[in-house]
């Protein structure tokens, strides 16, 4: 089969599953891609629990210093198509590894964030919840005056059940799931998409480089996001 035995229009149920590489032409860094920002940043001084608990004020530097970048970013082609395709079928949905919230500017509403959101923020003392994109977050403390957490699954975290039930539900009831720009090698998020294929879906990987996904796949496509989702995405 080619990529026309794939196009979004020819199937019901699409779940587009992102990842960093969905982001990177928007400017967004990639994590451990080339120039990734865990290649510059130890994570277990900037994003972990223990981090946090230890320093705050410098655990909300560096997440500043993301807000800055990534607020700087617009969404690119790719992101816009997709939302193109689910404003026109209510069979789309996006399950994406970022949390840069590029698909909800670029339109799309029907998203679940596995790994949670840059612009969400939660009070571990009082319960409360928040969202700012400010960039920076000039006064990252709740009214209760306990430091706001960004409500980001930090390395070490689990994942929040209901966002990954969610998420199942339409990976498991999809006829087509497009993997675009995904490492395949973080867990649970990497072996997300077999469970499409365990339904009878079927599963294209859009990336430039092989991961260790890809012999699970049934069409592998070397090309940027935009590029390949501009040829799925025909005629919508």
């Amino acid at each position: 089969m080619g990529l026309s035995d794939y196009l979004v229009r020819n199937h019901r149920r699409v779940v587009f599953f992102t990842g960093a590489g969905m982001s990177a032409e928007s400017g967004v860094p990639t994590y451990r891609g080339k120039g990734g920002i865990w290649k510059q940043y130890d994570y277990e001084s900037y994003a972990c629990q223990p981090a946090f608990e230890a320093d705050p004020a410098r655990v909300w530097e560096f997440h500043n210093y993301r807000r800055k970048l990534v607020g700087a970013c617009k969404p690119n082609p790719g992101h816009e198509l997709i939302a193109r395709a689910e404003a026109a079928s209510h069979g789309v949905t996006v399950v994406t590894q970022n949390i840069d919230g590029l698909h909800q500017l670029a339109g799309s509403r029907n998203v679940h964030e596995l790994h949670g959101s840059l612009w969400r923020l939660r009070c571990e003392k009082c319960g409360r919840r928040a969202e700012s994109r400010d960039a920076p977050l000039l006064d990252p403390h709740c009214s209760c005056g306990a430091w706001w957490r960004p409500a980001i699954v930090w390395f070490g975290d689990a994942l929040d059940g209901e966002v990954i039930d969610a998420a199942m539900r339409a990976i498991v009831s999809c006829d087509l799931l497009i993997s675009i720009g995904t490492s395949a090698v973080v867990y649970p998020a990497a072996q997300m998409p077999l469970y499409a294929r365990k339904a009878g879906a079927k599963l294209v990987e859009v990336n430039p480089e092989p991961t260790p996904m890809s012999a699970s796949y049934d069409l592998c496509v070397r090309e940027s996001a935009s590029e390949c989702l501009a040829r799925l995405c025909e005629g919508i």
